[in-house]
């Protein structure tokens, strides 16, 4: 068997946490709590309720949010399109307008495109030139129709971090609503969403050590009754995602979020010396830049452009499992729309990398990223 490449693409997924693995377990098969939480009339369906629940509470512990605002859905990209769609399939003609960015992930520029060519008024806001979305962009932005504003904590392909803080403040002001895709942020840096003027948020499982298929949305209180269901049949999760509730997927998002508030900290502090180790080894090749704003962002994330003709990011995959661009762009082969926004030419879009850190790398794996690297920098560029 041919032996894997160093995994370097934790943005992208991450491996299931073992802990994780045998809390899913013991949600399956005839020994296990499989009933159907719906079914509270019976003691299978009432423990599998209560399996649901406590996990619904773990995924509010982390954000600061209480268990009755978390639902679940199938994963992020359905949590942007029940928070941006629901929110503006309930507007009214008073307000319509959605602002959003050219760098959001296209869980959020796609449905925010359906809606425009639904005749929605939408305004793209462009990152400054650190590659960041700025208060000040939102505030000119908003308009006396604004409904919502959509912006994503962390940068998937960046790791750059957005102002959410400030920016709610100003959206709160304003009287529009506040989506926030914090898909790339869970276990990475604090969500309070008890002090964030945020109404709507979306979470994955599989972005923080749990299964794929799992994710869920925050509602807060100012957008109850502002949302409006996208899939019907039941009436589950009060009424806004109906569909049997997955009890397996459900308890391992909740697993590995109460993991992810045990030891986030103790996490970043060693992934950011690894970044560092990373960042500083990379940085001081030949030709290798950091694309987007060099302090305000995550240490789990480097995007660098590799200044060498014919470089591509497939020359490593034997080696390293990293990134050219996020998965949603990789699937049609296109150039990444994040670094073309902030700058790039269709060239240095092309020959950039995503390098993203996580749980299970370690000191001799950067070392040996970095060799690697060193080492196709230094290998004849191909002819063609």
């Amino acid at each position: 068997m041919t032996p894997l490449p160093l995994y370097f693409d934790y943005a992208a997924t991450t491996p299931v946490d073992d802990r994780v693995i045998q809390a899913m377990v013991e949600c399956l098969g005839r020994s296990g709590n499989f009933g159907n939480p719906a079914s509270i009339s019976h003691a299978f369906g009432s423990n599998a309720r209560q399996a649901v629940e406590l996990a619904r509470r773990q995924v509010g512990e982390l954000v600061g949010a209480p268990a009755e605002s978390i639902i679940w859905t199938s994963g992020a990209t359905e949590s942007n399109n029940l928070a941006i769609k629901g929110v503006a399939m309930a507007s009214t003609p008073q307000r319509r307008h959605l602002i959003t960015s050219v760098l959001e992930h296209k869980a959020v520029i796609d449905t925010v495109n359906q809606l425009e060519a639904q005749g929605f008024p939408v305004t793209w806001l462009t990152p400054d030139g650190n590659g960041l979305i700025q208060p000040a962009a939102v505030q000119a932005a908003l308009r006396a129709d604004t409904l919502l504003v959509s912006l994503m904590r962390v940068n998937n392909e960046l790791g750059t971090l957005t102002d959410i803080a400030s920016i709610g403040t100003l959206v709160r002001e304003h009287g529009a609503l506040f989506h926030v895709d914090a898909a790339q942020a869970t276990g990475k840096v604090d969500i309070d969403l008890a002090a964030l003027e945020v109404d709507l948020m979306s979470f994955s499982a599989h972005k923080t050590y749990g299964p794929k298929g799992i994710g869920a949305l925050y509602v807060g209180p100012r957008a109850r009754g502002a949302v409006q269901a996208q899939i019907h049949g039941g009436g589950h999760e009060q009424g806004l995602r109906s569909g049997t509730l997955a009890t397996h997927q459900i308890v391992g998002m909740g697993s590995a979020f109460a993991i992810a508030a045990n030891e986030q900290q103790a996490e970043t502090q060693r992934i950011t010396a690894l970044s560092q180790q990373l960042r500083e080894g990379l940085l001081a090749l030949p030709g290798v830049t950091l694309n987007g704003c060099a302090a305000q962002r995550i240490p789990h994330t480097l995007n660098l452009c590799i200044a060498k003709s014919g470089f591509n990011s497939a020359s490593l995959a034997g080696a390293l499992a990293v990134s050219s661009t996020s998965a949603c762009n990789s699937a049609s082969n296109a150039a990444s729309h994040v670094l073309l926004a902030i700058g790039l030419d269709h060239s240095q879009a092309s020959s950039s990398v995503r390098i993203s850190l996580g749980r299970y790398s370690h000191t001799a794996d950067v070392e040996q990223a970095i060799a690697i690297l060193d080492q196709a920098l230094k290998a004849p560029a191909p002819l063609w």
